[in-house]
């Protein structure tokens, strides 16, 4: 079983930023895709964007040229750089990877003037 922490989140302005950040337990990153996840209130969890192990990166329509996944193999850690935030950003964040059914347990990031 993997864990996945995620933290970074918290309360912002419409047009502010936020950067989450997602370790891993093992050196997992190296070797699979890891993504970020989303979910509103009363909605369902939806991939948010992607990373593979190799670098390549995907994202949803919604937040493309927004939100930016990196990662730091080194450091079993993927990263959601999140800018001009909307107040339909606002959801529970969740990591992990392609790999496995683990997840980790959220972090929220609240949009709100």
């Amino acid at each position: 079983q993997v864990q996945f922490v995620e933290s970074g989140g918290g309360v912002v302005q419409p047009g502010g930023s936020l950067r989450l950040s997602c370790q891993a337990s093992i050196n997992i990153f190296s070797f699979y895709t890891g993504e970020w996840h989303r979910q509103a209130p009363g909605k369902q969890r939806e991939l948010v964007a992607q990373i593979t192990s190799g670098g390549s990166t995907k994202y949803a329509e919604s937040v493309k040229g927004r939100f930016t996944i990196s990662g730091n193999n080194a450091k079993n850690t993927v990263y959601l750089q999140m800018n001009n935030l909307q107040p339909e950003d606002t959801a529970v964040y969740f990591c992990r990877s392609a790999a496995t059914d683990d997840w980790g347990q959220g972090t929220q990031v609240t949009v709100s003037p």
